[in-house]
């Protein structure tokens, strides 16, 4: 059993897929011969060839329109955009089309496919390669919007999302890929889409998080259990559709929520779970909900773009202000 990174895991969940489905297929912009740009497809070319594993041209609308085209003549294909910053040429096919498709034949064809893009700031890369635009498709009926955090959370998530009868968006948190390894059993299984995952239990307070975030939210859980305040840390993992019944839960038992994500604040996921919270936590609710976020801004370059995102000092301030409320 291998210890590997977030990055090496999509690697090895791709390799399974594509082994034991034929139908499975990656394209994407240098995702053969190079690998990709962060390495995720790393090695698949030379094991499955070129047929399976398609270098295409700069032509994001072309790799979305022949990613649709696959997906609806019984192809399993998994698509890469480069960064998250190049997908928004892609989502008129995956808007009109993909996410249509079931419901626009009333059911005759469907889209299994996954578009997988690295998504967030923090590497110091230029803007448009620090998107986190994950609100954008959650709100688009018929698209799935995916987000692992962990190695093996990557891992069983993806290999679900491929084999999964319609469209997944696949984002990967870039400054999370080679943080910290874990064990991962190459076993070919899945991990439920569509649930949050409790890192850590608590009484105190709820921290709901994503992506890259939960790297500072479980630092911040950290210092407050020094300083006495048991926080549940819950990572979402599919932003759309959204578990809210495990997020009620939990703030039921703490009475207290802090939201973080990179995302800017307005429109955010943040505002949606806050207000799924409102409808039906209200009456649990010892303190007013706070989001510690982005900033309704362009992420900056790099020397100011870890002022931008949620950090670890930001998240403990927005517990004392929720915990000093009685």
């Amino acid at each position: 059993m291998a210890q590997i990174t977030l990055v090496e895991a999509v690697t090895l969940a791709m390799a399974r897929a594509m082994e034991e489905d034929s139908s499975v297929v990656a394209l994407g912009e240098d995702v053969g011969v190079n690998g990709g740009v962060f390495r995720a497809t790393n090695g698949l070319q030379q094991r499955f060839g070129d047929k399976r594993v398609i270098d295409t041209p700069l032509a994001e609308v072309m790799i979305a329109g022949l990613t649709v085209g696959m997906a609806t003549q019984g192809m399993k294909p998994v698509a890469e955009a480069q960064f998250m910053g190049f997908i928004y040429a892609m989502v008129d096919h995956m808007v009109c089309h993909a996410a249509r498709f079931r419901h626009r034949t009333r059911g005759r064809l469907h889209c299994p496919m996954v578009l997988r893009a690295p998504f967030g700031g923090g590497i110091h890369a230029p803007e448009h390669h620090s998107e986190s635009t994950e609100a954008m498709f959650a709100h688009v009926p018929g698209l799935r919007v995916v987000i692992p955090s962990s190695p093996a959370r990557a891992y069983g998530l993806l290999l679900a999302a491929i084999r999964d009868p319609d469209p997944v968006i696949f984002l990967e948190p870039k400054r999370i890929y080679r943080w910290q390894k874990e064990e991962v059993i190459d076993n070919g299984e899945e991990l439920p889409m569509d649930v949050c995952y409790v890192l850590r239990d608590g009484t105190d307070v709820t921290l709901v998080t994503w992506g890259a975030s939960v790297k500072e939210t479980l630092e911040a859980a950290d210092k407050l259990a020094e300083q006495g305040v048991s926080a549940e840390v819950i990572d979402v993992a599919t932003v759309k559709p959204l578990d809210t019944d495990t997020i009620i839960e939990s703030v039921q038992k703490t009475g207290r929520c802090v939201i973080v994500h990179e995302a800017a604040r307005t429109g955010g996921m943040g505002a949606e779970i806050a207000a799924q919270l409102a409808d039906a936590g209200l009456w649990s609710l010892h303190a007013p909900i706070k989001r510690v976020t982005g900033y309704d801004s362009i992420m900056p370059l790099y020397k100011m773009e870890m002022k931008y995102m949620p950090s670890t000092q930001r998240i403990l301030n927005a517990v004392q202000e929720v915990m000093e409320v009685s």
